[in-house]
């Protein structure tokens, strides 16, 4: 792109600027569109200074375009404002709220109006569809000028059919068949009878959390080596489902080897800790069992004092003998306190019948101690089937 000096035919750099004077704006004062300037009156007619200018308004996004021109030792300005967005209308929108879209849209009444955050608000619709499973929907933006520099913006919307998942299937699994698997995922093939189920529509971010999911489920059974090689969403030729395709290598079973635990904390004693962690030599590797382990030492750091801990393991797996050894680091961590506390699934009892209950408040430190005492309390009311944290 060529300079601003060059687009605005500032050839003659010599002297100094006498007046800045600023033509085309309406709604935007003199003093507003001066302080975006890196040059004033009495400055040097510099070219550098004067392509940033140019520079500094377009950033702005209230100008749709700005030129300069130098007319003996004056520096005339002309700018054409971008428009006001008057108002913003949403048409065709059934299968998604239209408050759900409006969330989503940047272009507000009132609001500067370019075309970049019109194609960025159509963006953020489209993927909006694609999360529901509609990936065939189209979102087509216009807009109407209007007098006083204003215009209408208007989305479009052809939403099309739900994009469901007509197959999934698996390669590379041994121990496991496909119907085990299918059952860990979040993902469901798409039946006739699913009338309620929103999980047998594709997903992208879904797909990633299956990922997730499959890696977890043979974690567990002590495979732990084992990878998700590649999860591949292809669509149907009909062009109204997709296949969904996981290559996985299950890997080797492993158990547990060496289990250390290590602190600098002097009031911590090791063997009491160590005692403390859930994996043993000689069992099964699983994932879970190093989540536990962390939890109970952070419960007995807690109970020697120390309210804010960090424990880290260190994990190394010896390939021939296939074992993992696994290092507990117990230090001190970061303090952190309880921003605030929310309370779900009481649609009998009010809030301050189980506040009461709690050892905890917002602004404390967090303390898992008190937390597990909190929850205890709640459960023993014997108002609730289950209470989780």
């Amino acid at each position: 792109q060529p300079s601003a000096v060059a687009q605005a035919g500032v050839a003659d750099t010599t002297g100094n600027i006498e007046a800045i004077i600023i033509n085309g704006n309406q709604r935007i004062e003199d003093r507003t569109v001066l302080s975006y300037l890196l040059i004033e009156p009495g400055s040097p007619f510099d070219a550098n200074r004067i392509d940033l200018s140019l520079k500094s308004l377009f950033a702005t996004g209230l100008f749709a375009d700005a030129s300069f021109d130098r007319v003996g030792n004056q520096l005339i300005i002309t700018l054409v404002e971008n428009p006001i967005v008057n108002r913003v209308m949403i048409e065709g929108s059934k299968a998604l709220k239209e408050d759900k879209i409006r969330e989503e849209v940047q272009i507000a009444p009132r609001g500067v109006f370019t075309a970049a955050r019109m194609q960025a608000d159509v963006q953020r619709v489209m993927e909006l569809y694609r999360q529901s499973g509609r990936f065939s929907a189209k979102v087509i933006p216009e807009y109407v000028p209007l007098d006083q520099n204003r215009v209408d913006v208007i989305f479009s919307i052809t939403e099309g059919p739900v994009s469901g998942v007509r197959a999934i299937n698996f390669l590379g699994n041994e121990t496991y068949s496909d119907d085990r698997l299918r059952s860990e995922i979040v993902t469901r093939q798409s039946r006739w009878w699913q009338f309620f189920s929103s999980n047998d529509n594709y997903d992208p971010g879904r797909l990633e959390y299956d990922r997730e999911l499959l890696r977890q489920f043979y974690q567990n059974k002590g495979y732990y080596d084992f990878r998700v090689e590649s999860a591949v969403a292809e669509l149907t030729p009909d062009q109204k489902d997709f296949y969904i395709t996981y290559t996985i290598d299950e890997g080797e079973i492993y158990r547990f080897g060496e289990i250390n635990v290590v602190t600098e904390l002097e009031k911590l004693n090791t063997t009491a800790l160590k005692a403390s962690v859930a994996a043993k030599s000689g069992d099964l590797f699983r994932g879970d069992t190093i989540e536990n382990s962390i939890d109970a030492l952070t419960y007995v750091a807690g109970i020697g004092g120390y309210a804010f801990i960090d424990v880290r393991p260190e994990i190394s797996a010896d390939l021939e003998t296939h074992t993992v050894n696994v290092t507990f680091h117990v230090n001190e961590g970061p303090r952190v306190y309880i921003d605030r506390i929310n309370i779900v699934g009481n649609t009998q009892t009010l809030d301050r019948v189980i506040r009461r209950e709690l050892r905890i408040n917002e602004g404390d430190a967090f303390n898992r101690i008190l937390l597990d005492r909190s929850r205890n309390r709640v459960r023993a009311l014997g108002y609730f089937k289950d209470v989780e944290v």
